[in-house]
């Protein structure tokens, strides 16, 4: 019975580890073509990415199942780690490879995750700046005058600009 175990959690391992490296490239290529702005391409990626996200749901509900499977069974059903911390010490150490590998993808990928959302940020941040100095003209309105009313409107806002 050990052995189902185990190669039950090394074929969800597996398919796990395939999903999470597309992300990766995923992920790289999105940013390239940020850096690039080449909508053409995040558009493609968009659809790669909801094949991703079709996958990993397939992949979460297969763990779900094993859980619940292993807690039908008496076996430590908290997490996959766990339920393979209760195999043999053969099958423990052949799995512990797989999971440390996952784990170290997983964190490339939040972290490639947090340099995309950075890198739409600062491009959103920009283009706000951007529309601004289009909208005042580039003039700032100062925070205090002795004037009274400050000039306002830029070229696009204004007739007279």
């Amino acid at each position: 019975m050990d052995t189902v175990w185990e190669s039950e959690l090394a074929s969800f391992l597996t398919e796990l580890s395939a999903v999470q490296s597309e992300s990766l490239e995923v992920l790289t290529s999105k940013r390239e073509a940020l850096s690039a702005w080449n909508l053409e391409e995040l558009e493609s990626i968009g659809k790669r990415e909801e094949s991703l996200v079709h996958r990993l749901k397939q992949c979460l509900e297969r763990r779900e199942g094993l859980l619940e499977k292993a807690g039908r069974e008496g076996l430590p059903d908290a997490s996959i780690r766990s339920l393979a911390a209760a195999l043999p010490r053969d099958d423990q150490d052949q799995l512990a490879d797989q999971l440390g590998d996952s784990n170290g993808r997983s964190r490339l990928l939040q972290h490639n995750s947090l340099v995309n959302w950075v890198m739409v940020q600062r491009t959103l941040i920009h283009l706000s700046q951007l529309l601004e100095i289009l909208a005042t003209g580039g003039q700032m309105n100062p925070t205090y005058s002795r004037e009274g009313e400050t000039a306002r409107g830029g070229a696009l806002v204004d007739r007279v600009a």
